[in-house]
């Protein structure tokens, strides 16, 4: 039972001493974990953090891999180019006397991906929870709808961390409501499976991330230090929320990325979705054709060929106010 004093996420986590945030689809996916992370730290937990990364770890130094397919990412840690979220999160991290290293899986399949994970967690020492966090909202998608996204890297941690039945609390957190909808995904689609998931007991419902709050803030701070730090390609899910979370609405300006695009930055941005993972695993309606994956490409061709043997897709649905 939950209680309205405290979100149902954070009551899942109460009992865990040590969490792993790892960002599900890649990219900059670990920061939209930074405030939670934030959050459970200065309730007294051990908290790591960790991304499937786009960044070409195989140029990484062999000291930088700790375990096969598992690189511990640092301030200092060489890789040519400025396109290295891994790196540029472990320098704000340090900036902020916060632990700095950050953990880079390379992207796979889910069986190689799955095999990362259990040895980071035996790297870690074991943990209590692993909380998989998406810049967005498509790892929500269940694989009949019109859109799925960029559904490759979500559902290889989806999957991958739905084996992990050793960990007693496997949690998704979203955030960034609303920016899938570049990637053809209805927004609409995503409240009815989250209602789905509510009547099987695995929406734990929401929660806003407010500048007032020092995680808020630090997010913010996090957020800029990046685009910053990446301008040949910054974040445009991060730049949305961080927009939508200082109160900013509309078709707002902060990278030459959306020039050809009309952005909607909204409050819905700013608020948490939280679910079960095992419960939207199970919801999913092709996961366990990843099972055998070894590579990426292989999860993309999985998913073509289930699509083309639905009877149908649901398709978009505009809000009705």
């Amino acid at each position: 039972m939950f209680s309205l004093c405290e979100p149902a996420f954070f009551t899942r986590l109460r009992d865990a001493r040590r969490v792993l945030i790892a960002g599900a689809g890649g990219g900059f996916d670990v920061y939209a974990g930074l405030p939670l992370a934030l959050a459970l730290r200065e309730a007294g937990k051990e908290v790591h953090l960790a991304n499937l990364s786009f960044a070409d770890l195989y140029g990484l130094d062999l000291e930088a891999w700790v375990e096969p397919d598992v690189a511990a990412v640092g301030p200092d840690t060489p890789l040519r180019g400025d396109y290295f979220p891994e790196r540029t999160l472990a320098r704000w991290l340090r900036e902020h006397d916060q632990p700095s290293t950050v953990y880079a899986f390379p992207g796979t399949g889910v069986g190689p991906l799955r095999d990362a994970y259990r040895a980071l967690l035996a790297h870690l020492g074991g943990v209590d929870a692993v909380v998989l966090v998406d810049g967005g909202t498509d790892i929500l998608m269940r694989g009949d709808e019109h859109g799925l996204g960029t559904p490759e890297e979500d559902m290889a941690s989806l999957a991958a961390v739905a084996g992990l039945d050793e960990v007693p609390q496997r949690l998704v957190a979203c955030l960034g409501f609303g920016v899938d909808a570049y990637h053809g995904v209805s927004h609409a689609l995503v409240l009815e499976n989250l209602a789905a998931l509510e009547r099987e007991g695995a929406y734990l419902g929401a929660f806003s991330l407010s500048r007032e709050s020092r995680e808020g803030a630090l997010y913010l701070d996090a957020v800029a230090h990046a685009q910053r730090h990446t301008a040949s390609r910054p974040s445009i899910v991060h730049g949305s929320v961080a927009a939508a979370v200082r109160g900013d609405f509309g078709d707002v300006r902060f990278t030459e990325r959306t020039r050809d695009g009309e952005l909607f930055v909204n409050p819905l941005m700013t608020l948490y979705f939280c679910v079960d993972l095992p419960g939207l695993a199970r919801r999913n309606l092709y996961l366990d054709r990843l099972e055998k994956t070894a590579l990426l490409r292989q999860i993309g061709s999985a998913i073509e060929e289930f699509r083309d043997t639905l009877p149908r897709q649901r398709q978009p649905r505009a809000f009705p106010h």
